[in-house]
C-alpha cells in the first residue's frame, strides 16, 4: 500500500481532486502584466485554502454517503466506507479544519472568507439534497468552479469580466455533464442504487446537453478574446480551447472516460499538454502584446 493510501486523514481530503482548484490562478494569469510577488503569494494562499475547504466538503460528503459508497465499485475503497477511518473522527477532523481555514481566509481577505463559507454551504446543500435534483445537480457543480475563479480574483483584488465568468460556467457545466454521463455508463444496470438522480438522466439527454454547452463555450471564449479589453492576439488561443474540448469528448465517447476530470488532466498527455500550452500562450501574449 502506498503512503497516500495508508494515511486516511490525507486521503479523505482527496488531494487528487485539488487540480480543480488551480482555477484560482486564472485571474492571475490573465493579469500577468501587472502581477507582483505579493499577488502571487496571496493567490497561492487562496489555492491552499480552497483545497482545505473543498477537502472538508469531501469529508462531509463521505460521511453522509458512507453506506451507499460501501456498495460502489470504486468509492468503497475510500477511508470511511472501507473502515480505515471512524466516521465521527473524520467529521471532527473536518470541523476543526474548516474553522481554521475560514479564520485564515478572513485574515487574507474578508470577502474571500465569505466566499469560501458560501462555497461550503452550497456544497453542503448539494451533499444533503441538491445532488438528487435533476439538472440542478450539475449546475451546482458548475457554480463551485465559478466561485473558485471569483475567489482567485478577490485575493489579488482584480476585477473580473462577465465573459470570464460565463466561460468558466460553461466549461464547468461541460465537465459536470461528462461526469454524470460516465456514472450513467459505469452504473447502467443499477444506477438508482448508487445515485438516485441518475434514474432521471439518459445518455441521449446528456449528449444533447453537452452539445449545447460545448458550442456555447467555444463561442463565448471566442467572444471573450475579442471583447474582454485584452489584446486581440488572444484569438490565437481559440484553437487550443477547441482541441481541448474535442479531445475530452473523444475520451468520453470512445474511451468511456470523463468521470474524474482531475485524473484525466494528469493522465492524458494530450489534455495536459494543451492546458500547459494554453497557459504559456496566454502569459506570453498578455505580457508582450498588451
Amino acid at each position: 500500500m502506498s503512503w497516500y493510501g495508508s494515511m486516511p486523514y490525507i486521503t479523505i481530503l482527496r488531494p487528487k481532486q485539488w487540480t480543480k482548484n488551480l482555477l484560482v490562478f486564472a485571474a492571475l494569469i490573465f493579469s500577468i502584466n501587472i502581477v507582483t510577488p505579493n499577488m502571487l503569494l496571496r493567490c497561492i494562499a487562496g489555492f491552499i485554502l480552497f483545497c482545505l475547504v473543498s477537502g472538508c466538503v469531501y469529508i462531509l460528503n463521505d460521511y453522509i454517503d458512507r453506506d451507499v459508497d460501501a456498495q460502489h465499485p470504486e468509492k468503497r475503497y475510500r477511508p470511511i466506507p472501507s473502515g480505515r477511518l471512524i466516521p465521527f473522527r473524520a467529521l471532527t477532523f473536518g470541523c476543526l479544519l474548516l474553522l481554521s481555514s475560514l479564520a485564515l481566509a478572513w485574515m487574507l481577505d474578508r470577502w474571500f472568507s465569505l466566499l469560501l463559507l458560501g462555497y461550503f454551504i452550497i456544497n453542503v446543500a448539494y451533499s444533503i439534497k441538491l445532488k438528487h435534483v435533476v439538472i440542478i445537480d450539475i449546475m451546482v457543480i458548475a457554480v463551485g468552479f465559478v466561485l473558485r475563479a471569483i475567489g482567485g480574483a478577490l485575493v489579488i483584488d482584480i476585477a473580473f469580466t462577465p465573459w470570464f465568468l460565463i466561460c468558466t460556467m460553461l466549461l464547468a457545466l461541460f465537465l459536470a455533464i461528462s461526469k454524470r454521463r460516465h456514472e450513467l455508463y459505469l452504473l447502467s444496470e443499477n444506477k438508482g442504487e448508487h445515485r438516485r438522480v441518475l434514474e432521471q438522466y439518459s445518455p441521449e439527454l446528456l449528449n444533447q446537453l453537452n452539445s449545447i454547452v460545448t458550442t456555447a463555450a467555444i463561442m463565448s471564449y471566442s467572444l471573450f478574446t475579442f471583447t474582454s479589453g485584452h489584446t486581440i492576439q488572444l484569438m490565437w488561443t481559440i484553437p487550443l480551447v477547441m482541441y481541448g474540448i474535442f479531445r475530452y469528448l473523444y475520451l468520453i465517447h470512445i474511451q468511456g472516460k470523463g468521470g474524474r476530470p482531475e485524473e484525466i488532466l494528469l493522465e492524458d498527455r494530450h489534455i495536459l499538454t494543451t492546458v500547459m500550452l494554453f497557459a504559456v500562450m496566454v502569459v506570453i501574449i498578455l505580457y508582450y502584446f498588451e
